[in-house]
């Protein structure tokens, strides 16, 4: 019996030790054993390996052994700089539950979305906006996580960022000109930013892009509406800019001779057409529905002028959107209808009065070599289909006297095919209409081109008027209240 019961004991001391020989180990011995089975060590190396792997169980190791979370590479960058560069959002989702910033800053005062935008993680940029990161903050450089994206060339990263980036989309493009990135200008342009934006000195991305040298660049922005006959302050075109930085292709092909159709007037049909492809291609390659031509009955036209329309009612300020990072409030807190600005254009022609004496015009064509031609009243400018109808003077205050009557001469002329007619003033570029903007009903899709002097109504009784079309907004005073607000253009993404 006693052998038995020894026998009996010692099986029970010998399990004992085995159950309890695990217990006696440290934990973080414990921690090391079970990082190194899953091929990490207890050093800041692999906290980072980890991260950038998007190993959260072993990160939840490391964490219970003690390892600082908030530790940083050599660079300076914690790790959830490291999981944002690497699209690992499960790490970047456990790093922001034990408290780590999400704009957290690293090496060179960058946060974690300016180091997914430079690794080109868009699906992370996206994630990481939503989780609240600021699309406002500035590295060292002073640079925003937009004009990363811009100058890094990641337009994917710019699409994402653009619409909580609003107030520095001009800026992004003449970056984006600068650089030469035709693939980030056209994906700035479909967001809001406008071809028409200029430096201090006056230069437009197309004279930024020509200057530098940038041939895909100066053709994506000819394509999308940029004018070749804009100068800056020193009264330099993209073309003289070009040739003076010794880039003779480009310049040629900005100084090309006019073809007959782009001296020529446009009637509001052609406008609201091109105006509305250009929206309805951009929905298309996004695969958004074509809201603007569903909405029209099918023998109407796509869009049509906002004179006398009336739009749905009222909306709120973006005071009250659960979007208001990517919709900043509108001017003295007015509210405006439910409408967005999609699209705006301008058209300079390649051709200007230089003087009036008695009905006699004299008119230069730009092209690859300037010519002058006399045009009395009735006769139809060479290779065009403009007709001279009158010419006269008049009183007119004017910018360029600072506000003071001045007597100028006009050239009235008509397009024979179409009926449309201009007044151009010598000395003073020509142009083939008003500048026009594409405004979307938010809620019907219904499209209408809006210019300065039209008048709508809302739904809901208000009266407005498009006091100004600019580039980059349409100014609307409500009637009613007096009230003047802006409608910032959101392009055919925003």
């Amino acid at each position: 019996m006693n052998g038995s019961g020894l026998s009996w004991r010692r099986g029970v001391v010998v399990v004992a030790l085995v159950i309890s020989a695990p217990a006696c180990r440290k934990p973080s011995d414990a921690v090391k054993s079970d990082l190194k089975q899953a091929g990490y060590q207890l050093t800041a190396e692999d906290w980072f390996r980890a991260s950038r792997s998007n190993e959260v169980s072993a990160l939840k190791k490391f964490v219970s052994s003690g390892f600082h979370q908030d530790t940083r590479d050599a660079a300076g960058d914690t790790a959830l700089h490291a999981a944002a560069s690497t699209g690992a959002k499960d790490s970047a989702d456990f790093l922001l539950d034990r408290g780590v910033a999400v704009d957290v800053k690293g090496a060179d005062d960058r946060t974690p979305l300016m180091s997914a935008v430079l690794a080109g993680e868009s699906a992370m940029t996206a994630w990481l906006l939503k989780q609240g990161a600021s699309a406002a903050a500035k590295d060292k450089e002073d640079f925003t996580a937009l004009m990363l994206a811009v100058r890094a060339d990641k337009p994917g990263c710019v699409a994402e960022l653009a619409p909580y980036s609003r107030d520095q989309l001009d800026a992004a493009i003449l970056l984006a000109a600068l650089e030469g990135h035709a693939k980030v200008i056209d994906t700035l342009t479909n967001y809001g930013a406008s071809v028409y934006a200029r430096m201090e000195d006056g230069r437009t991305p197309l004279m930024v892009a020509a200057q530098n040298g940038h041939v895909e660049a100066v053709k994506l922005l000819l394509e999308i509406g940029s004018s070749r006959l804009s100068m800056d302050t020193s009264g330099f075109t993209a073309s003289q800019l070009a040739v003076e930085a010794g880039h003779l292709e480009i310049a040629a092909l900005l100084d090309r001779d006019p073809l007959p159709d782009e001296i020529a007037l446009e009637s509001p049909e052609d406008v609201a057409k091109s105006m509305d492809a250009f929206v309805q291609s951009a929905y298309k390659e996004t695969g958004a529905p074509e809201t603007g031509s569903t909405a029209q009955t099918p023998s109407g036209p796509t869009v049509i002028p906002i004179e006398g329309a009336t739009v749905s009612k009222i909306a709120a300020t973006s005071e009250d959107s659960t979007d208001s990072a990517a919709q900043p409030p509108a001017a003295n807190d007015a509210r405006l209808p439910a409408l967005a600005m999609r699209h705006y254009t301008e058209r300079e022609l390649p051709i200007q009065i230089r003087s009036v004496e008695g009905e006699t015009a004299t008119f230069e064509i730009m092209g690859a070599k300037h010519r002058e031609v006399k045009i009395r009243t009735g006769d139809t400018i060479p290779n065009t289909p403009l007709v001279v109808v009158r010419m006269h003077r008049r009183i007119e205050d004017s910018k360029l006297s600072l506000g003071q009557p001045v007597e100028i001469s006009v050239v009235e002329v008509k397009d024979s095919r179409n009926g449309a007619s201009r007044e151009w003033i010598v000395g003073l570029p020509s142009s083939s209409r008003d500048p026009v903007a594409l405004i979307e009903d938010a809620a019907t899709g219904r499209r209408y081109t809006a210019v300065a002097g039209q008048r709508f109504k809302s739904e809901d009784g208000g009266e407005f008027l498009i006091s100004e079309v600019r580039p980059n907004q349409i100014v609307i005073k409500d009637l009613t209240s007096g009230a003047v607000s802006t409608l910032p253009l959101r392009g055919p993404r925003g």
